[in-house]
């Protein structure tokens, strides 16, 4: 690839009252609410929802009860869904439970601390932000978290909890410089629109833009930055009853905003012997560590696995040309220090707690606290270490 002077890289992300999130926290939230009580419990639990309904199945096996109804109603509480204005509601919408058993077949293999599923998995880091994450998925981030922040606190009341935004950023010799163009569309209530009844007031773009979007992007924005605020002119229907939602249909969006290639499959309501979840986690931790190492100033990691089998059948390690070490002098040294295996991985980023509804808004890479296990920078000094033996 020529080496451009100048490009733009767009990335989205959506809120957590997006119908497809939606679906993701209902479908974590299950997964949660039955690790707390069997934390060996085998769960791949998908979500569905549509004007009045919500469809959860999977292939679940535990030893314990959850009350299915509950969580589900809870977890669409919790994101907002609340009042009928907003025309989905936990109180009264339909909830309908199709869960299975595993299939023993997969069972035989799994049983035995084989991958849950053959794949490939990717993770990613660079240098471009703190938490050495793409710019334009953080920002993109951070103003979907902004607007749910500012919606739950009540000082926009007139927000709704669906969502979605979406930041340009332009690159100049491959270095972020500025913001090309910022998207935002939050729903609301009719209380903003104009005389028109077609399109929100300038007043309440004036409101978002100050309350959510300067404090956000700040000095990245200029007077050429194009900035639009629910382009379509309204949106008072949203959330599930507006669009269905699907588990699984943002995988961009959970990873880092296309950025870097996507391997496997969607993550939420699937536990760690499926390696779709587990070992893109253990795949950013690795490629994470190796760039706070100052090994790459940007690195791709590839693990792939059979089902059944619990070593990987290949590790890629990919510098981009960025670093001082190359990914094949690297791969040998993360086979050697990192846990691939299923079994391996869950143990070392404690994959049995109920910790994943809390990943399945905002992305899964790039977040701070106790439950993000893979963000943390635990292997810097033993792979400098190991390169310094080997070199």
């Amino acid at each position: 690839m020529e080496n451009k002077k100048g490009y733009f890289f767009t990335s989205e992300s959506v809120t957590e009252g997006h119908p497809d999130k939606v679906c993701d926290i209902v479908s974590d939230s299950i997964l949660d609410a039955i690790l707390a009580k069997d934390p060996k419990a085998r769960v791949a639990c998908e979500t569905f929802a549509s004007p009045g309904m919500v469809i959860v199945g999977g292939e679940i096996t535990t030893s314990t009860y959850v009350n299915i109804q509950q969580v589900v109603r809870n977890a669409i509480k919790n994101i907002g869904y609340d009042k009928s204005e907003f025309g989905f509601n936990y109180k009264d919408c339909a909830v309908v439970n199709v869960i299975n058993s595993q299939s023993p077949d997969i069972a035989q293999g799994v049983d035995t601390g084989g991958a849950g599923d053959q794949g490939l998995m990717i993770g990613f880091a660079c240098k471009e932000t703190p938490e050495l994450m793409p710019l334009p998925i953080m920002l993109a981030h951070k103003l979907a978290m902004k607007l749910t922040e500012v919606r739950k606190k009540g000082i926009l009341p007139f927000l709704g909890p669906d969502g979605k935004t979406q930041v340009t950023v332009e690159y100049v010799d491959w270095k972020p410089k500025r913001i090309g163009a910022v998207v935002l569309s939050t729903q609301h209530t009719e209380a903003i629109l104009d005389k028109t009844g077609k399109h929100i007031t300038e007043k309440s773009k004036k409101e978002i833009r100050e309350k959510i979007i300067n404090p956000v992007l700040g000095k990245l924005i200029d007077k050429e930055t194009k900035i639009y605020i629910n382009p379509t002119g309204k949106f008072v229907i949203g959330g599930p009853q507006g669009d269905t939602g699907l588990t699984g249909r943002k995988i961009i969006v959970d990873t880092y905003g296309g950025m870097a290639a996507h391997g496997g499959g969607a993550f939420s309501g699937k536990d760690s012997t499926k390696v779709d979840r587990s070992a893109c986690y253990m795949a950013r931790h690795i490629a994470k560590n190796i760039v706070a190492a100052g090994f790459a100033d940007k690195c791709t990691v590839q693990l792939a696995y059979a089902i059944g089998v619990a070593e990987p059948v290949s590790v890629m390690v990919d510098t981009h040309h960025s670093g001082k070490v190359s990914g094949p002098e690297l791969e040998p040294v993360v086979r050697k220090i990192f846990p691939l295996t299923p079994k391996g991985i869950t143990e070392y980023l404690q994959l049995r707690r109920p910790v994943f509804s809390q990943t399945a808004a905002y992305g899964h890479f790039g977040r701070s606290g106790k439950a993000f296990t893979w963000e943390a920078l635990n292997k810097v000094e033993e792979l400098k270490r190991q390169i310094t033996i080997n070199n």
